[in-house]
């Protein structure tokens, strides 16, 4: 198995994504932005279509076209008076069934159209790799410079405008980088399973975790056991990657559950995000 190139990058892929999903999802999850990622991730199966009907490779497209999406909400929220769950359903529906409509017109794409579905990690290649790896150093980077006033802005909006802190420019970088990670993880779980990788860490790491830092680290290694030992048992046990990653996840869940009611266990304090 370890000499296999395809499971080299299968792991490899899982062991950068898996962390970067634990990571961000604790920003989605106390900004409640998880239907915002489900919408983005439905969205891309346009994408998807597109890069396929002209013959690219749709790594690219299905990332541009979640762009589109993400941009779009952020728009219509500024300017309309449309309700967030009312605009990110009609985009959702929106792209999803012009994706439905691409892959209808398309003829021998059926296997692509299951594979974006219900990801397959064990097809990345080498530029999925790299692409990976790019964007996972960059949103490291850039988390690591913006953590305190990201953390700020997620617990108190308000409070952190006031203390200077560019909210505007800060929930735009927020969004471009969650819908990039949100794009490229669609080849490890799926479009109808991507947004579990981003909510089930943090929500495991909250039944053990004190405070919000505690809750990043736990976050990010859950997403880490979660995402490499799901591609392991995968292969091991010869079941879809996609579906095996995420009940992994959530099996962890339901060990730190236990241990956290545990009679006798100490109950820790609610981190500081809600």
């Amino acid at each position: 198995m370890w000499t296999e190139p395809f499971m080299q990058r299968a792991l490899l892929t899982a062991l950068l994504l898996g962390p970067l999903c634990g990571l961000l999802g604790v920003f989605v999850t106390a900004r409640r932005m998880a239907f915002f990622s489900d919408t983005v991730a439905h969205a891309a199966l346009a994408g998807v279509a597109a890069g396929l009907a002209l013959g690219w490779e749709p790594s690219w497209p299905m990332a541009g076209i979640s762009l589109i999406v993400a941009l779009l909400i952020l728009w219509l929220r500024e300017h309309t008076e449309l309700m967030n769950d009312t605009i990110m359903a009609l985009l959702m529906s929106a792209f999803m069934a012009a994706g439905v409509v691409g892959f209808s017109l398309l003829r021998g794409f059926r296997g692509e159209l299951h594979r974006y579905l219900f990801g397959d990690i064990l097809s990345v290649g080498s530029g999925d790799v790299g692409l990976a790896a790019v964007l996972g150093t960059t949103v490291i980077g850039l988390l690591f410079f913006g953590l305190s006033p990201l953390s700020l802005l997620t617990v108190h909006e308000e409070l952190a405008h006031v203390t200077g802190i560019p909210v505007r420019r800060l929930n735009l970088m927020f969004v471009v980088v969650l819908t990039l990670v949100v794009a490229m993880s669609i080849r490890l779980l799926g479009i109808i399973l991507v947004t579990s990788l981003l909510v089930i860490p943090p929500a495991t790491a909250r039944n053990l975790a004190g405070n919000l830092r505690q809750q990043i680290v736990l976050s990010i290694l859950t997403g880490l056991l979660g995402a490499v030992g799901g591609v392991l048992l995968s292969y091991q046990l010869d079941l879809p990657c996609g579906p095996t990653i995420v009940l992994t996840c959530v099996s962890l869940f339901l060990i730190t559950l236990a241990a956290a009611r545990r009679p006798g266990a100490i109950r820790p304090p609610r981190p500081a995000c809600p």
